[in-house]
């Protein structure tokens, strides 16, 4: 599935990965949370991120972020491709210069 992937201290980018659970906990680096950005768009990123330490990333939609993200399409309850993926990254480039 194509999602946005943002690492602290990186450029976001477009990337392909598996639609699984494994694929997902792996890009972020442990247990998921999503937080829901638009009806059909969520941020997921490591629910333990801050008990872990895990560097500062950005702040996306009001929120602060630490660890790697990923920015995810939503179609009901399931994943899917990010929608306007270039409309976003811009958001969150603009976002993490604040």
């Amino acid at each position: 599935m194509k999602v946005i992937r943002k690492k602290p201290g990186c450029e976001p980018e477009v990337i392909d990965i598996d639609n699984t659970l494994a694929a997902l906990q792996q890009e972020v680096g442990g247990y998921i949370e999503t937080v829901t950005i638009a009806s059909d768009a969520v941020v997921i990123c490591n629910e333990e991120g801050v008990p872990l330490g895990m560097p500062y990333n950005c702040r996306f939609v009001n929120v602060d972020f630490v660890g790697s993200i990923l920015v995810v399409g939503r179609n009901k309850d399931e994943f899917c491709d990010v929608p306007e993926a270039d409309f976003l990254m811009y958001h969150l480039r603009e976002e993490d210069k604040e």
